[in-house]
């Protein structure tokens, strides 16, 4: 006999509850008021409680005070260390001496044949020019210099990164633990890196070297991990059937297969390592970096400007060679018969020849001096842009308008908010945008900045982040619809978002501090300049990307194009949209933080001071007080994907 089973009725929620963000923040709420109360009347002030505080001012000076006193003695820095050291100052000097060996003429002969095999001849006689150009403006031994630090970083950083790519794309196990490294380095400013190993190394190119390999490293690894994960099963399956071993499997198969990958990811390990082993100079890497950082301490704008272009030079010209070789198309004039052999033979030949000629180094008659030119123009801007412009005013009123209006006051509302109420907003847009767990990654990095010690600073710092951002987003949004919606603007703005994209972090300081002078308002403008690019690509990439059927079913609806934008792409494009905020977000914290040198003040002033100062318990806390910030921001802004429901 069958038996009938009742099934209670469903209950539905009401209303507005049926919704996720909802019912999440209607339990924020709940919490909220049974836990402010208690916080409220045991730490009544809005400024973080002194009580949760720990100083570390005086563990870390006398830790520092510890490794300075045994750097030279102890057998962990003698042994390890001190080999580490020499070896990176070896090589270094080998590169170095082996460009000035080459000379002028065989560096130049040597980059463009190498350009010209890669990717043709209009290429190669970019790369001549870029080369030639360095050494016209005065900078041929300063760019050598960076390009042999730039060697050796490369070098060891992709050795690292492929290491460590190969081992998380080989091994699940591997994968999960690091992931979590990899996404946390990555999000890093690069001046958090250097007190570290400042610290263990010392002042001078093997902290610049390794500070770079540290930074640059990651990219390679994620890259060279999807490459292998994302090799084709058939494929591997019919390597597997012949019989092949493990490792025939890894050097006939896989690492072919991910080619484009390993490329790319050589090509993002180039420009983070050009980056910041400008960044570097700051702890004593040289070369053009040190220049530009020299001239920024003097507001010697027509020097910086002469060492930034040969750095932007050397940036456009490398992207361009290893983008063109991991791309593998076959490129008009290209040599397809000139192999490698070939280039160093000729290179040599050259080299030789300048050197039987006495030319080895840079003439001195082919030198244009451009530093007095500029400082003319710049004083001129200064007299008659920087202040006094009738109706729209000058760009020093500018700056001090966002100031007064927009910085201030962003900053004096945030350091008003009590702390529990600042924590409340990082896990309400955490949760909201994440899972639980994202919500209380970004708590705790933001209560660690309390902890630390340096809470108004960090909000200064958040409060510049913020207005940046918001800037950024409403140029780069409004850009990139125009670039998704028209093929003209796309092709206008493809070389200088290309040109924009490329230049190191340091470079945009120069244009800025000419314009604005110091303060926060130059850090802010210079970091807008910085993010925009990619809020750009990003946008117009995911707006082109929306599905076509959509847009034709709204456009059989009778769909104006407004509508089609605002009902349709941008919805659909809603995962590419938050991807460019977080991108947006990340880019502007690290030139918000370098703007520390230009008067930005905050976390990135005290960096600055505990390197120039020798400070370092200062520098570490605020470095440490960096990363727990840039940390916040990225869970804040980054999209977690949901796990599908089982039998969804």
């Amino acid at each position: 006999m069958a038996t009938v089973t009742a099934t209670a009725p469903r209950t539905h929620l009401p209303g507005v509850l049926r919704h996720r963000a909802a019912a999440k923040l209607l339990l924020l709420a709940v919490v909220a008021a049974v836990l402010v109360p208690l916080v409220n009347a045991r730490w009544g002030s809005a400024s973080w409680p002194g009580a949760l505080t720990v100083d570390l001012a005086k563990p870390l000076a006398s830790a520092s005070d510890w490794v300075i006193d045994n750097r030279d003695s102890h057998p962990l820095f003698l042994y390890f260390f001190g080999y580490i050291s020499n070896a990176v100052v070896l090589a270094v000097r080998a590169v170095y001496l082996t460009l000035l060996a080459a000379g002028w003429a065989g560096v130049t002969a040597f980059g463009a044949l190498v350009a010209w095999r890669v990717a043709g001849v209009r290429l190669a006689a970019g790369t001549a020019a870029a080369l030639l150009a360095c050494g016209a403006l005065g900078m041929w031994v300063p760019t050598m210099q960076t390009l042999a630090l730039m060697v050796v970083a490369v070098l060891a950083s992709v050795a690292v990164g492929a290491l460590l790519g190969l081992a998380a794309g080989l091994s699940d196990r591997m994968d999960r633990a690091l992931r979590p490294v990899l996404d946390t380095m990555q999000v890093l400013p690069a001046f958090a890196y250097l007190l570290p190993v400042v610290l263990v190394f010392g002042i001078g190119v093997p902290a610049a070297v390794l500070a770079t390999v540290v930074y640059a490293a990651p990219p390679m690894a994620r890259l060279t991990a999807l490459g292998l994960r994302g090799a084709d099963p058939e494929v591997l399956e019919a390597v597997e059937s012949l019989g092949a071993t493990a490792r025939q499997r890894l050097l006939t198969a896989r690492v072919p297969l991910a080619r484009k990958e390993l490329l790319l990811g050589l090509n993002q390990t180039i420009m983070m390592a050009l980056s910041m082993a400008v960044i570097a100079s700051v702890i004593g890497a040289g070369g053009l970096g040190d220049r530009v950082y020299q001239a920024l301490a003097s507001v010697d704008v027509g020097a910086a400007l002469a060492a930034g272009v040969p750095i932007v030079l050397l940036a456009v010209v490398l992207d361009r060679v290893t983008g063109a070789a991991g791309d593998g198309g076959t490129a008009a004039g290209r040599p397809r018969t000139i192999g490698w052999a070939y280039a160093l033979a000729v290179t040599v030949a050259v080299a030789l020849a300048t050197r039987l000629l006495g030319a080895l180094d840079w003439p001195g008659g082919w030198t244009l001096p451009i530093a007095e030119p500029v400082n003319r123009a710049v004083d001129w801007m200064t007299a008659h842009l920087y202040s006094g412009v009738p109706v729209v005013g000058g760009t020093a009123d500018w700056a001090g308008h966002f100031t007064t209006w927009v910085l201030d006051p962003v900053r004096d509302g945030l350091q008003w908010l009590p702390w529990w109420a600042v924590l409340l907003a990082v896990a309400a847009l955490a949760w909201l945008i994440g899972t639980w767990r994202t919500a209380l990654t970004a708590v705790l990095a933001m209560a660690a900045i309390g902890v630390l010690g340096v809470w108004k600073p960090s909000l200064d710092t958040l409060s510049q982040v913020l207005a940046a951002v918001a800037v950024t987003l409403v140029l780069g949004f409004a850009t990139g619809i125009a670039a998704a919606r028209s093929d003209r603007v796309e092709r206008a703005l493809r070389p200088v978002l290309d040109v924009f994209q490329t230049m190191p972090q340091f470079v945009y300081l120069i244009p800025v501090v000419a314009l604005f002078g110091v303060g926060r308002a130059p850090a802010v403008a210079a970091a807008v300049v910085y993010a925009l690019p990619a809020v750009v690509r990003i946008t117009a990439q995911g707006l082109r990307q929306v599905d076509p059927a959509a847009l034709e079913s709204a456009r059989s609806l009778g769909a104006t194009g407004r509508q089609q934008l605002w009902q349709v792409q941008l919805p659909l494009a809603r995962r590419s949209l938050l991807l460019a905020v977080n991108q947006g977000v990340v880019l502007v914290l690290a030139v918000v933080i370098i703007g520390g040198l230009v008067g930005g003040g905050a976390l990135g002033y005290d960096v600055a001071f505990g390197l120039a100062q020798g400070d370092l318990a200062t520098g570490l806390v605020a470095g440490a007080a960096i990363v727990c910030l840039g940390l916040m921001l990225d869970r804040v802004t980054q999209p977690t994907e949901r796990r599908p429901k089982k039998g969804a």
